[in-house]
Protein backbone atom coordinates (compact mmCIF):
# COMPACT_ATOMS: atom_id res chain seq x y z
CA UNK A 1 0.00 0.00 0.00
CA UNK A 2 1.33 3.53 -1.06
CA UNK A 3 -0.26 6.58 0.41
CA UNK A 4 0.67 10.19 -0.13
CA UNK A 5 0.95 13.39 1.45
CA UNK A 6 -2.64 15.63 0.96
CA UNK A 7 -0.05 18.66 0.45
CA UNK A 8 2.19 16.83 -1.70
CA UNK A 9 1.11 14.32 -3.74
CA UNK A 10 4.40 13.52 -5.25
CA UNK A 11 5.55 12.21 -2.16
CA UNK A 12 4.66 8.99 -1.31
CA UNK A 13 5.11 5.90 1.86
CA UNK A 14 4.56 2.63 2.61
CA UNK A 15 1.83 1.94 5.22
CA UNK A 16 4.70 0.91 8.03
CA UNK A 17 5.77 4.76 7.39
CA UNK A 18 2.18 6.15 7.47
CA UNK A 19 1.13 4.87 10.67
CA UNK A 20 4.23 5.87 12.60
CA UNK A 21 4.55 8.81 11.43
CA UNK A 22 0.89 9.67 10.89
CA UNK A 23 1.36 13.17 9.77
CA UNK A 24 3.82 14.21 7.11
CA UNK A 25 6.07 17.16 7.95
CA UNK A 26 4.46 19.57 5.89
CA UNK A 27 1.08 19.25 7.45
CA UNK A 28 -0.53 17.66 5.03
CA UNK A 29 -2.94 14.00 5.69
CA UNK A 30 -2.02 10.68 4.34
CA UNK A 31 -4.37 9.33 1.55
CA UNK A 32 -3.71 5.89 -0.36
CA UNK A 33 -2.42 6.44 -4.04
CA UNK A 34 -5.21 3.50 -4.88
CA UNK A 35 -8.76 3.19 -3.27
CA UNK A 36 -9.21 -1.07 -4.51
CA UNK A 37 -13.21 -1.26 -5.71
CA UNK A 38 -14.29 -4.70 -3.72
CA UNK A 39 -15.39 -7.46 -5.70
CA UNK A 40 -18.66 -7.27 -7.03
CA UNK A 41 -18.85 -11.39 -6.00
CA UNK A 42 -18.23 -10.04 -2.98
CA UNK A 43 -20.56 -7.13 -2.11
CA UNK A 44 -23.44 -9.54 -3.93
CA UNK A 45 -22.85 -11.90 -0.61
CA UNK A 46 -21.69 -10.24 1.49
CA UNK A 47 -24.86 -10.80 4.07
CA UNK A 48 -23.47 -14.03 4.34
CA UNK A 49 -20.04 -12.89 6.24
CA UNK A 50 -19.37 -12.06 9.60
CA UNK A 51 -17.90 -8.59 10.75
CA UNK A 52 -14.81 -10.46 11.10
CA UNK A 53 -14.91 -11.85 7.55
CA UNK A 54 -15.80 -8.40 6.08
CA UNK A 55 -13.14 -6.99 8.62
CA UNK A 56 -10.51 -8.91 6.69
CA UNK A 57 -11.88 -8.64 3.28
CA UNK A 58 -11.88 -4.66 3.34
CA UNK A 59 -8.35 -4.47 5.15
CA UNK A 60 -6.54 -6.94 2.86
CA UNK A 61 -7.74 -5.01 -0.35
CA UNK A 62 -6.89 -2.15 1.03
CA UNK A 63 -3.69 -2.19 3.14
CA UNK A 64 -2.64 -4.81 0.29
CA UNK A 65 0.78 -6.26 0.84
CA UNK A 66 1.23 -4.02 3.43
CA UNK A 67 1.03 -7.01 5.85
CA UNK A 68 0.66 -10.66 5.31
CA UNK A 69 -3.14 -12.28 5.06
CA UNK A 70 -2.69 -14.58 8.07
CA UNK A 71 -0.99 -11.91 10.42
CA UNK A 72 -4.03 -8.95 9.46
CA UNK A 73 -6.50 -11.84 9.94
CA UNK A 74 -5.01 -12.08 13.22
CA UNK A 75 -5.51 -8.39 14.08
CA UNK A 76 -8.70 -8.45 12.92
CA UNK A 77 -9.55 -10.97 15.52
CA UNK A 78 -7.87 -9.68 18.06
CA UNK A 79 -8.91 -6.32 17.78
CA UNK A 80 -12.66 -6.36 16.27
CA UNK A 81 -14.05 -8.92 19.33
CA UNK A 82 -17.40 -7.02 19.98
CA UNK A 83 -20.50 -6.71 17.58
CA UNK A 84 -22.07 -3.53 15.74
CA UNK A 85 -25.24 -4.69 15.72
CA UNK A 86 -27.94 -2.42 13.63
CA UNK A 87 -30.99 -2.18 15.58
CA UNK A 88 -34.74 -1.61 14.15
CA UNK A 89 -36.74 0.67 15.64
CA UNK A 90 -39.59 0.81 12.71
CA UNK A 91 -39.70 -0.21 9.13
CA UNK A 92 -37.56 1.95 7.72
CA UNK A 93 -35.54 3.40 10.71
CA UNK A 94 -32.30 1.74 12.10
CA UNK A 95 -29.39 2.77 14.85
CA UNK A 96 -26.23 1.35 14.14
CA UNK A 97 -24.70 0.89 17.57
CA UNK A 98 -21.19 1.48 17.67
CA UNK A 99 -20.54 1.46 21.39
CA UNK A 100 -20.60 -2.41 22.28
CA UNK A 101 -16.37 -2.09 22.55
CA UNK A 102 -14.06 -1.73 26.17
CA UNK A 103 -14.65 2.00 26.24
CA UNK A 104 -17.86 2.23 25.22
CA UNK A 105 -17.66 4.81 21.82
CA UNK A 106 -17.03 3.86 18.28
CA UNK A 107 -13.50 4.90 18.71
CA UNK A 108 -12.46 1.62 20.02
CA UNK A 109 -12.63 0.21 16.26
CA UNK A 110 -10.07 2.93 15.19
CA UNK A 111 -7.76 2.49 18.55
CA UNK A 112 -7.58 -1.14 18.83
CA UNK A 113 -6.77 -2.42 15.49
CA UNK A 114 -3.87 0.40 15.73
CA UNK A 115 -2.66 -0.64 18.64
CA UNK A 116 -1.99 -3.90 16.94
CA UNK A 117 -0.93 -2.35 13.49
CA UNK A 118 1.72 -0.74 15.53
CA UNK A 119 2.93 -3.82 17.58
CA UNK A 120 2.77 -5.68 14.96
CA UNK A 121 5.22 -3.70 12.86
CA UNK A 122 7.66 -2.58 16.42
CA UNK A 123 10.75 -4.58 16.44
CA UNK A 124 13.20 -5.22 18.91
CA UNK A 125 15.33 -2.51 20.39
CA UNK A 126 13.59 0.67 19.05
CA UNK A 127 13.19 3.68 20.76
CA UNK A 128 9.71 3.91 22.36
CA UNK A 129 6.99 4.98 20.53
CA UNK A 130 5.38 8.29 21.90
CA UNK A 131 1.82 8.66 21.20
CA UNK A 132 0.09 11.96 21.44
CA UNK A 133 -3.69 12.46 20.96
CA UNK A 134 -6.26 14.45 21.44
CA UNK A 135 -9.63 14.58 22.57
CA UNK A 136 -12.61 16.10 22.91
CA UNK A 137 -13.75 13.15 24.90
CA UNK A 138 -14.19 9.63 23.22
CA UNK A 139 -11.14 8.87 21.42
CA UNK A 140 -8.65 9.45 24.96
CA UNK A 141 -10.51 6.88 26.76
CA UNK A 142 -10.28 4.06 23.68
CA UNK A 143 -6.62 5.00 22.70
CA UNK A 144 -6.17 4.48 26.46
CA UNK A 145 -7.61 1.12 26.79
CA UNK A 146 -6.12 0.06 23.28
CA UNK A 147 -2.02 1.03 23.90
CA UNK A 148 -2.65 0.43 28.23
CA UNK A 149 0.01 -1.57 29.11
CA UNK A 150 1.11 -2.49 25.89
CA UNK A 151 5.38 -2.74 25.67
CA UNK A 152 7.42 0.09 24.55
CA UNK A 153 4.39 2.69 24.21
CA UNK A 154 4.55 5.95 26.00
CA UNK A 155 0.22 7.29 25.55
CA UNK A 156 -0.17 11.24 26.61
CA UNK A 157 -3.53 12.15 26.09
CA UNK A 158 -4.80 16.22 26.12
CA UNK A 159 -8.18 16.90 26.84
CA UNK A 160 -10.21 19.93 27.86
CA UNK A 161 -10.59 21.18 30.84
CA UNK A 162 -14.16 21.25 31.92
CA UNK A 163 -15.40 20.10 28.70
CA UNK A 164 -15.48 16.05 28.72
CA UNK A 165 -18.09 14.10 30.89
CA UNK A 166 -17.35 12.69 34.04
CA UNK A 167 -16.85 9.14 32.90
CA UNK A 168 -15.05 10.60 29.74
CA UNK A 169 -12.54 12.39 31.90
CA UNK A 170 -12.21 8.75 34.20
CA UNK A 171 -11.78 6.88 31.75
CA UNK A 172 -8.69 9.16 30.62
CA UNK A 173 -6.95 9.74 34.00
CA UNK A 174 -7.43 7.00 35.99
CA UNK A 175 -5.00 4.11 33.94
CA UNK A 176 -1.62 5.30 35.44
CA UNK A 177 1.04 2.34 33.38
CA UNK A 178 2.20 3.74 30.33
CA UNK A 179 -1.15 6.29 30.24
CA UNK A 180 -0.75 9.87 31.19
CA UNK A 181 -3.30 12.35 30.97
CA UNK A 182 -2.82 16.36 30.32
CA UNK A 183 -5.87 18.43 31.18
CA UNK A 184 -5.46 21.57 29.02
CA UNK A 185 -7.23 24.96 29.90
CA UNK A 186 -8.63 25.44 26.41
CA UNK A 187 -10.78 23.98 24.23
CA UNK A 188 -10.27 20.65 21.44
CA UNK A 189 -8.98 22.44 18.78
CA UNK A 190 -6.07 24.36 21.07
CA UNK A 191 -5.47 20.31 21.76
CA UNK A 192 -5.73 19.11 18.57
CA UNK A 193 -2.90 22.17 17.38
CA UNK A 194 -0.74 21.02 20.22
CA UNK A 195 -0.14 18.06 18.71
CA UNK A 196 -0.34 19.20 15.34
CA UNK A 197 2.60 21.31 16.24
CA UNK A 198 4.56 18.91 17.98
CA UNK A 199 4.75 16.54 14.68
CA UNK A 200 6.27 19.71 12.55
CA UNK A 201 8.75 20.11 15.91
CA UNK A 202 12.62 19.55 15.08
CA UNK A 203 13.13 19.52 18.43
CA UNK A 204 10.96 16.98 19.91
CA UNK A 205 10.85 14.56 16.49
CA UNK A 206 15.03 14.50 17.16
CA UNK A 207 14.82 13.32 21.04
CA UNK A 208 10.81 11.48 20.98
CA UNK A 209 9.99 8.81 18.26
CA UNK A 210 6.50 10.53 17.74
CA UNK A 211 2.89 9.37 16.63
CA UNK A 212 -0.72 10.08 16.68
CA UNK A 213 -3.79 8.04 17.91
CA UNK A 214 -6.07 10.64 16.67
CA UNK A 215 -7.96 10.22 12.97
CA UNK A 216 -5.00 11.93 11.28
CA UNK A 217 -3.43 8.30 11.44
CA UNK A 218 -4.30 6.83 8.51
CA UNK A 219 -4.77 3.74 10.70
CA UNK A 220 -7.80 5.13 12.84
CA UNK A 221 -9.39 5.72 9.48
CA UNK A 222 -9.31 2.24 7.85
CA UNK A 223 -10.95 0.00 10.31
CA UNK A 224 -14.27 2.32 10.73
CA UNK A 225 -14.83 1.66 7.13
CA UNK A 226 -15.76 -2.04 8.64
CA UNK A 227 -18.58 -1.15 10.47
CA UNK A 228 -20.46 0.57 6.80
CA UNK A 229 -20.00 -2.43 5.30
CA UNK A 230 -21.09 -4.79 7.86
CA UNK A 231 -23.85 -2.46 8.64
CA UNK A 232 -25.30 -2.99 4.67
CA UNK A 233 -24.62 -6.61 5.26
CA UNK A 234 -27.04 -7.11 7.79
CA UNK A 235 -29.41 -4.68 6.22
CA UNK A 236 -29.21 -6.98 3.08
CA UNK A 237 -30.39 -9.86 5.21
CA UNK A 238 -33.53 -7.72 5.41
CA UNK A 239 -33.96 -7.43 2.23
CA UNK A 240 -32.83 -3.75 2.50
CA UNK A 241 -31.24 -1.93 -0.75
CA UNK A 242 -31.40 1.87 -0.42
CA UNK A 243 -29.32 2.79 2.43
CA UNK A 244 -28.78 6.37 3.61
CA UNK A 245 -26.18 6.65 6.79
CA UNK A 246 -26.68 9.75 9.25
CA UNK A 247 -23.25 10.28 10.95
CA UNK A 248 -22.48 12.82 13.55
CA UNK A 249 -19.78 14.43 12.71
CA UNK A 250 -17.20 16.13 14.57
CA UNK A 251 -13.38 15.84 13.08
CA UNK A 252 -14.87 14.04 10.49
CA UNK A 253 -13.41 11.11 10.74
CA UNK A 254 -16.11 8.43 10.99
CA UNK A 255 -17.94 10.04 8.16
CA UNK A 256 -14.50 10.11 6.27
CA UNK A 257 -14.32 6.29 6.34
CA UNK A 258 -17.66 5.59 5.15
CA UNK A 259 -16.72 8.05 2.05
CA UNK A 260 -13.89 5.29 1.86
CA UNK A 261 -16.06 2.42 1.92
CA UNK A 262 -18.24 4.04 -0.53
CA UNK A 263 -15.33 4.81 -2.91
CA UNK A 264 -14.28 1.39 -2.64
CA UNK A 265 -17.81 0.16 -3.76
CA UNK A 266 -19.99 -0.13 -1.04
CA UNK A 267 -23.53 0.78 -1.97
CA UNK A 268 -24.92 4.00 0.16
CA UNK A 269 -27.73 6.37 -1.67
CA UNK A 270 -26.32 9.05 0.61
CA UNK A 271 -24.96 10.13 3.71
CA UNK A 272 -25.58 12.71 6.28
CA UNK A 273 -23.02 15.00 8.04
CA UNK A 274 -24.71 15.70 11.44
CA UNK A 275 -22.89 18.30 13.13
CA UNK A 276 -23.83 20.05 16.49
CA UNK A 277 -23.96 24.32 16.69
CA UNK A 278 -19.95 23.78 15.18
CA UNK A 279 -21.17 23.81 11.73
CA UNK A 280 -18.03 24.67 10.09
CA UNK A 281 -19.16 22.13 7.32
CA UNK A 282 -22.66 22.46 7.19
CA UNK A 283 -21.87 26.72 6.83
CA UNK A 284 -19.57 25.81 4.15
CA UNK A 285 -22.16 23.64 2.23
CA UNK A 286 -24.40 27.11 2.53
CA UNK A 287 -22.00 29.99 1.32
CA UNK A 288 -19.49 27.75 -0.70
CA UNK A 289 -16.47 29.40 2.19
CA UNK A 290 -14.80 26.67 4.59
CA UNK A 291 -14.24 29.04 7.94
CA UNK A 292 -12.87 27.23 10.70
CA UNK A 293 -13.88 28.93 13.66
CA UNK A 294 -13.71 28.58 17.83
CA UNK A 295 -15.18 25.39 18.88
CA UNK A 296 -17.76 26.01 21.35
CA UNK A 297 -19.04 23.60 24.36
CA UNK A 298 -22.01 21.50 23.98
CA UNK A 299 -23.88 18.24 25.21
CA UNK A 300 -22.35 16.28 22.03
CA UNK A 301 -18.77 17.14 23.59
CA UNK A 302 -17.18 14.74 21.07
CA UNK A 303 -18.31 16.77 18.18
CA UNK A 304 -17.39 20.39 19.35
CA UNK A 305 -14.60 20.91 16.86
CA UNK A 306 -14.20 24.22 14.41
CA UNK A 307 -11.75 23.09 12.44
CA UNK A 308 -11.84 19.63 11.37
CA UNK A 309 -9.11 18.06 10.44
CA UNK A 310 -10.37 14.89 8.26
CA UNK A 311 -12.38 17.38 6.26
CA UNK A 312 -9.17 18.07 4.00
CA UNK A 313 -9.18 14.20 3.14
CA UNK A 314 -13.14 14.28 2.11
CA UNK A 315 -12.34 16.94 -0.08
CA UNK A 316 -9.36 14.87 -1.06
CA UNK A 317 -11.32 11.84 -2.72
CA UNK A 318 -13.36 14.09 -4.17
CA UNK A 319 -10.57 16.22 -6.07
CA UNK A 320 -11.61 19.31 -4.59
CA UNK A 321 -15.46 19.44 -5.92
CA UNK A 322 -17.73 21.02 -3.56
CA UNK A 323 -20.35 20.13 -5.69
CA UNK A 324 -19.26 16.66 -6.42
CA UNK A 325 -19.41 16.05 -2.66
CA UNK A 326 -23.13 17.21 -2.72
CA UNK A 327 -24.23 15.27 -4.80
CA UNK A 328 -23.69 12.43 -2.04
CA UNK A 329 -23.16 14.38 1.47
CA UNK A 330 -25.74 16.53 2.64
CA UNK A 331 -25.20 18.33 5.85
CA UNK A 332 -27.39 19.92 8.71
CA UNK A 333 -26.16 21.41 12.65
CA UNK A 334 -28.44 21.01 15.57
CA UNK A 335 -29.09 23.54 18.89
CA UNK A 336 -28.70 21.64 22.43
CA UNK A 337 -32.18 22.39 23.00
CA UNK A 338 -33.07 20.37 19.52
CA UNK A 339 -30.84 17.48 21.26
CA UNK A 340 -32.92 17.12 24.32
CA UNK A 341 -36.16 17.32 22.32
CA UNK A 342 -34.50 14.58 20.23
CA UNK A 343 -33.77 12.46 23.62
CA UNK A 344 -36.80 12.79 24.89
CA UNK A 345 -38.91 12.39 21.33
CA UNK A 346 -36.93 9.24 20.43
CA UNK A 347 -37.08 7.80 23.93
CA UNK A 348 -41.25 8.41 23.93
CA UNK A 349 -41.72 6.80 20.29
CA UNK A 350 -38.84 3.96 20.27
CA UNK A 351 -38.41 3.33 24.36
CA UNK A 352 -34.50 3.67 23.35
CA UNK A 353 -32.23 6.12 24.89
CA UNK A 354 -29.43 7.67 22.86
CA UNK A 355 -26.63 9.35 23.70
CA UNK A 356 -26.81 13.29 22.63
CA UNK A 357 -24.71 12.77 19.30
CA UNK A 358 -26.74 10.15 18.47
CA UNK A 359 -29.72 12.41 18.90
CA UNK A 360 -28.50 14.93 16.40
CA UNK A 361 -27.84 12.30 13.77
CA UNK A 362 -31.43 10.95 14.40
CA UNK A 363 -32.69 15.16 14.06
CA UNK A 364 -30.49 14.93 10.54
CA UNK A 365 -32.63 11.69 9.14
CA UNK A 366 -35.82 12.90 10.34
CA UNK A 367 -35.43 16.37 8.31
CA UNK A 368 -33.63 14.45 5.19
CA UNK A 369 -36.85 12.79 4.90
CA UNK A 370 -39.09 16.01 5.54
CA UNK A 371 -37.48 17.90 3.10
CA UNK A 372 -36.40 15.37 0.11
CA UNK A 373 -39.70 13.88 -0.01
CA UNK A 374 -37.29 10.44 -0.27
CA UNK A 375 -39.32 7.07 1.00
CA UNK A 376 -36.72 5.86 2.60
CA UNK A 377 -35.91 2.06 2.38
CA UNK A 378 -32.90 2.12 5.04
CA UNK A 379 -32.29 5.35 6.66
CA UNK A 380 -29.91 4.95 9.60
CA UNK A 381 -28.30 6.45 11.94
CA UNK A 382 -25.27 5.74 13.76
CA UNK A 383 -24.83 5.79 17.95
CA UNK A 384 -21.32 6.54 18.86
CA UNK A 385 -21.10 6.66 22.32
CA UNK A 386 -23.03 4.70 25.47
CA UNK A 387 -25.45 7.08 26.93
CA UNK A 388 -24.08 6.30 30.28
CA UNK A 389 -21.16 8.95 29.41
CA UNK A 390 -23.64 11.63 29.11
CA UNK A 391 -25.62 11.64 32.31
CA UNK A 392 -26.69 15.20 32.77
CA UNK A 393 -28.71 15.44 29.83
CA UNK A 394 -31.09 12.40 31.34
CA UNK A 395 -34.21 12.82 33.80
CA UNK A 396 -36.90 11.14 35.17
CA UNK A 397 -37.92 7.61 33.27
CA UNK A 398 -34.94 8.14 30.72
CA UNK A 399 -32.69 8.27 33.31
CA UNK A 400 -33.72 4.91 35.20
CA UNK A 401 -33.55 3.30 31.52
CA UNK A 402 -29.43 4.31 31.55
CA UNK A 403 -28.20 1.01 32.51
CA UNK A 404 -24.02 1.47 33.75
CA UNK A 405 -21.87 -1.40 32.15
CA UNK A 406 -19.47 -3.20 34.57
CA UNK A 407 -16.45 -1.40 33.51
CA UNK A 408 -17.47 2.45 34.44
CA UNK A 409 -18.75 1.09 38.05
CA UNK A 410 -15.22 -0.12 38.08
CA UNK A 411 -13.88 3.49 37.31
CA UNK A 412 -15.92 4.94 40.07
CA UNK A 413 -13.54 5.88 43.22
CA UNK A 414 -10.24 5.61 41.22
CA UNK A 415 -8.07 8.94 41.85
CA UNK A 416 -7.66 11.28 39.20
CA UNK A 417 -4.05 11.55 37.81
CA UNK A 418 -3.55 14.56 35.27
CA UNK A 419 -1.41 17.19 34.43
CA UNK A 420 -2.52 20.87 33.97
CA UNK A 421 -0.99 22.41 31.23
CA UNK A 422 -1.76 26.00 29.45
CA UNK A 423 -3.07 26.15 25.80
CA UNK A 424 0.74 27.33 24.93
CA UNK A 425 2.85 25.14 22.87
CA UNK A 426 6.52 26.00 24.28
CA UNK A 427 4.55 24.80 27.90
CA UNK A 428 3.76 21.59 26.24
CA UNK A 429 7.01 21.03 24.88
CA UNK A 430 8.87 21.54 27.72
CA UNK A 431 6.62 19.09 29.73
CA UNK A 432 7.39 16.40 27.00
CA UNK A 433 11.00 17.33 27.17
CA UNK A 434 11.33 16.87 30.56
CA UNK A 435 8.89 13.88 30.55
Amino acid sequence: MKLYSTNSPERTVDFKEAVFNSMPQDKGLYMPVEIPKLDAGFIDKIESCSLKEIAYEVAKNLLQDAIPDADLKAIIDDAINFPAPVVKLDGSTYVLELFHGPSLAFKDFGARFMSRVMGYFMEDGERTLNVLVATSGDTGGAVALGFLGVPNTQVTILYPKGKVSPIQELQLTTNGQNIRAVEIDGTFDDCQALVKLAFTDWELNEKFRLTSANSINIARLIPQTFYYFNAYAQLKREGKADVVFSVPSGNFGNIGAGLLAWKMGLPVKRFIAATNVNDTVPHFFKSGFYEPRPSVATLSNAMDVGNPSNWVRIMQLFEHDLEGVKKIVSAASYTDEQTREAVETIFEKYQYVVCPHTAIAWLAIEDYRKTSGDDLSAAVFLSTAHPCKFPDIYEGEIAKQVEIPAQVKELEGKPKQATGLKADFQVFKEFLMKA
